[in-house]
């Protein structure tokens, strides 16, 4: 009886914890609301700050910076000011998700910025997403960062475009502002992100592809492969991949009587791509999200002169996407009144008509910006112009 009697009390305390954790409303899914927005509006920064993307990287600091001291100027953000909390990922995946779990975890962000890199973004996409913290990569372009296996991704953001966009901006350059009717394509076969734009140039191309080339990253000779299609009778090539090896098929295809046209995506607009072609660099033509030769708008040239005056140099493309990823903060809070990370998780995704310096920017259904883009066009290995292309 007595045996019973301890059985009894113990199945009641059971059920008791059972019907307390079962309660409507109180389940850790439905009562979790990320981490609180306390006295100040903590941003963690999840940066590449030394190793292979340290440059880069830096240049997004220095203006996610720039933009958090004029917030604060102007009163922050619903009356508190930003604090930032900077940490390294010194450019490598499993620090890039330690770095992701303290600011979550031990700071308690309400928000965080970076990774700049796309391979930096997905390493750090399963800690944000379980502390329900969102996350905004300025630079970070590979489709799936945002959408996976036809999913979207609730706490992932950026505010540079897709891959997939800029396939479509260089077919349709080429097409309706080159008036090339057939190109030769020329893609880095090894790389993610030369693939997504290939697919989409495809898409949206009205001419005739004449031939594809295909090479891999580090590759340094392609003579070979340019000897084989020199004479063909083509208007434009589409040059698709990085710059150490963009800036050296160009060199070499110049130095064999090549001139067509070279038109390609962001990833040969790094300076790296000029050091390598040198004057080579002539009437080639890439995709930007900023450049400071086209102003978007007043922010742009604010942002600009501001950028000069605290650091003595011109922004970058990263620079200026890392500085709008901190209004864009900014107006979802405002708009949402956010009071936790999930309340703004749900605002950064309708931030409509934000004014930023690399243009006005809405989000859309798959969490990235739509706005206009810049087409850099370089002659003797220096930037000639630059014109905005929606």
């Amino acid at each position: 009886m007595k045996k019973l009697a301890i059985l009894g009390i113990a199945a009641a305390s059971l059920l008791t914890l059972a019907a307390c954790s079962s309660a409507p409303g109180t389940s850790k899914s439905s009562a979790s609301k990320g981490n609180a927005i306390g006295k100040t509006f903590k941003i963690g920064l999840d940066m590449e700050l030394s190793g292979a993307y340290a440059a880069p990287g830096n240049a997004e600091k220095d203006a996610i910076k720039l933009a958090a001291d004029e917030i604060n100027a102007a009163g922050g953000i619903n009356g508190k000011k930003i604090q930032l909390i900077v940490k390294d990922n010194k450019t490598d995946n499993s620090e890039v998700a330690t770095v992701a779990s303290n600011l979550t975890n031990n700071d308690k962000v309400a928000a965080i910025i970076g990774p700049m890199s796309s391979g930096g973004t997905l390493a750090a996409t399963p800690n944000v997403t379980k502390a329900e913290v969102p996350l905004i990569t300025p630079t970070g372009t590979n489709d799936s960062l945002t959408v996976k296996n036809g999913k979207v991704q609730k706490y992932i953001f950026r505010t540079i475009f897709p891959d997939s966009f800029q396939g479509k901006i260089i077919a349709n350059y080429t097409s309706d502002t080159l008036k090339a009717k057939k190109v030769l394509v020329y893609y880095d076969n090894s790389s993610d992100y030369a693939r997504g734009i290939l697919k989409t140039f495809k898409k949206n191309y009205d001419g005739k592809i004449v031939d594809t080339l295909s090479f891999q990253g580090g590759d340094k000779d392609f003579q070979a492969a340019l000897t084989k299609v020199k004479n063909k009778d083509f208007d434009a090539i589409a040059l698709i991949g990085y710059y150490a090896e963009g800036g050296l098929i160009t060199k070499q295809a110049r130095e064999m009587g090549i001139t067509q046209p070279i038109v390609g995506g962001d990833g040969i607009s790094d300076p790296t791509y000029t050091e390598l072609a040198g004057a080579s660099a002539t009437n080639v033509y890439y995709v930007a999200g900023f450049s400071t030769k086209a102003p978007f708008n007043k922010n742009t040239t604010t942002f600009i002169n501001a950028y000069k005056k605290a650091y003595n140099q011109e922004p970058s493309a990263f620079s200026a996407c890392a500085y709008d990823a901190v209004y864009m903060i900014k107006q979802a809070a405002e708009d949402g009144k956010a009071k936790n990370s999930v309340e703004l998780a749900e605002a950064l995704a309708k931030v409509k008509g934000l004014v930023g310096a690399t243009g006005t920017i809405s989000i859309d259904k798959d969490h990235n910006p739509v706005k206009s883009a810049v087409m850099v066009k370089l002659t003797d290995g220096k930037e000639a112009s630059a014109e905005i292309v929606k």
